[in-house]
């Protein structure tokens, strides 16, 4: 699955990992996330993020 990355700090959404902090299960990918999510590090929307 494709990883991606935040603009702003560079923090890499894992889909295999999911985001703990976030409540994302493992193997959710990065077009399932919520619409509200936000960079667990510095609260970027996912419009900040981009393809690994």
């Amino acid at each position: 699955m494709q990883k991606y990355v935040c603009d702003l700090c560079g923090y890499v959404y894992d889909p295999a990992a999911g985001d703990d902090s976030g409540g994302i299960q493992p193997g959710t990918p990065f077009g399932d996330l919520p619409a509200d999510w936000v960079c667990p590090l510095c609260g970027a929307g996912k419009d900040q993020f981009s393809p690994q």
